[in-house]
């Protein structure tokens, strides 16, 4: 296929939120119209912040960036904002546009048909799943007709229907597309070309070829630099030793051994720094503490959720110690209210057993405190979780979450949502939990931290009840019972 002019340029633009944190360095790249581009990088590397460069919501403090020809832009964040989820549906797409538009309806009814979801107009945003906000963030976007589309982690909280069904639409359409997502399936399923943000020199690389190509193209560049750095190391060592012998044997040779430090120093000076977002965080355990030995939690009916009306389904669930529950069924159904409601101790037809610590993964992080610091969330965690272990420990299990000093002082509003994933994670280490009730934990994780993930859920030796619509990260789980809310 081919591609049609430019109509995207960063040409050496730089950006920093702080002296502090700097985003990117000289960055240039260019997009051409009608391309399928993946945006990847590490949790926290600066992609939304290219976003939001592109949209013009945030300016460059040096170079520039260029839309060309007049073109629109439109865009599906990871999350819906909060002070929209009180918005009614038709509330929620007018302000898609700056002004007034009149007879909205049917092109909401386009959109929605676009994205397969029923809405009703008058139904508030806040009252549908994340699967469902998910289909609404993506077809607000489509609402402006853009001849850009950014799409920010759009496959988050979709189960497999819904992922296919935006594979399909993204593999049909016709305009220019720029998708940030850790789903390396639904990637490598449409996209032409990948631009890598490297979060260590904060500067964007420009691969063709689909996702699978670039990712081998950069294991390979990777490769070739841990072996140069090698051989280089091997070549400043050897000046060294010279360097010590002449010097020894004093005289003119002093000058010999000066020059043989001054070659190794340059030598130095040419070794490739070492990737920093390939590392994976460390393996890890959450610590089940309860003195229960018998029944945890048991559900003798919940709610369903079909056509937006809640019906009563009886069911038969107990989970003790080491007992894992994968909760299924299609976005809307009502398994993140069910989760939610689990853990705030207020399920209808749920016990759970007095005394069992609860930790609860959300997948919009509302648990988090945004105004709080990370350390004054973690040290929250731990304080709850009565460890005794200190700062020392709660520093070191951050760091397996490559949570550095510098972010512990950052506040959880201000980390992206990867980011924020994982001080949820080195959270739940803290709290030492005897239920652990998780739901999308894989959102917004990079992909290099999932079985290290999966690992540690499948080891954890309390009750568990999990939802994920992510196939391969549940295949790593061990998984004792299923619960099917549509069967």
């Amino acid at each position: 296929m081919a591609y049609g002019e430019v109509i995207i340029r960063f040409n050496s633009v730089s950006f920093e939120y702080s002296s502090a944190k700097p985003v990117l360095n000289e960055v240039s790249f260019s997009v051409r119209r009608g391309s399928k581009i993946t945006l990847m990088g590490q949790n926290g590397a600066g992609k939304s912040t290219i976003f939001q460069l592109i949209t013009k919501s945030v300016e460059p403090d040096s170079g520039s960036v260029s839309v060309g020809n007049e073109a629109s832009v439109g865009i599906a964040l990871q999350v819906i904002p909060r002070d929209q989820l009180g918005l009614t549906v038709r509330e929620f797409f007018e302000k898609c546009f700056k002004e007034k538009i009149y007879d909205i309806d049917p092109k909401i009814d386009t959109v929605l048909e676009a994205v397969n979801l029923h809405a009703p107009y008058e139904k508030t945003i806040k009252t549908f799943s994340g699967g469902q906000q998910a289909r609404l963030l993506l077809a607000s976007a489509l609402i402006q007709n853009p001849d850009i589309l950014l799409l920010d982690e759009p496959t988050n909280n979709l189960d497999k229907a819904g992922i296919a069904h935006l594979t399909r639409f993204l593999m049909g359409y016709e305009k220019t597309v720029i998708v940030i997502s850790h789903d390396a399936d639904f990637l490598n399923s449409f996209s032409n070309g990948v631009l890598y943000l490297d979060v260590f020199t904060k500067k964007v690389e420009q691969y063709a070829g689909n996702y699978f190509d670039a990712v081998a193209q950069i294991a390979s560049r990777v490769e070739k630099e841990n072996m140069k750095n090698a051989q280089l190391a091997k070549t400043i060592q050897a000046k060294k030793e010279q360097a010590n012998v002449f010097a020894n044997k004093g005289g003119n040779l002093r000058l010999v051994a000066k020059r043989m430090r001054q070659m190794a120093e340059k030598l130095e000076e040419e070794k490739v720094d070492i990737r920093k977002e390939d590392r994976t965080i460390k393996q890890f355990t959450i610590p089940a503490t309860t003195e229960v030995n018998g029944t945890i939690l048991s559900i003798s009916s919940l709610a369903v959720v079909k056509n937006h009306k809640p019906t009563i389904k009886k069911v038969n669930v107990t989970l003790g110690k080491r007992e894992h529950l994968l909760l299924v069924g299609p976005n809307g159904i009502g398994k993140t209210t069910l989760l939610e409601s689990l853990a705030l101790g207020k399920a209808k037809g749920a016990i759970i057993t007095p005394g069992v610590r609860v930790g609860y993964y959300r997948q919009d992080f509302s648990t988090l405190r945004f105004e709080s610091t990370v350390y004054e969330s973690l040290d929250e965690a731990m304080q709850i979780g009565g460890s005794s272990m200190g700062e020392e420990y709660m520093r070191s299990v951050a760091a397996g979450f490559l949570i550095t000093n510098e972010f512990m002082r950052t506040k959880i509003g201000s980390l992206s949502e990867g980011q924020k994933g994982l001080v949820a994670f080195a959270r739940l280490v803290l709290l030492r939990p005897g239920l652990l009730i998780l739901d999308e934990p894989t959102n917004h994780i990079n992909f290099r931290h999932l079985p290290v993930i999966a690992a540690a859920l499948s080891e954890y030796q309390g009750a568990m009840v999990l939802v994920s619509h992510v196939p391969e990260f549940v295949r790593q789980i061990r998984i004792d019972q299923i619960l099917d809310l549509e069967k």
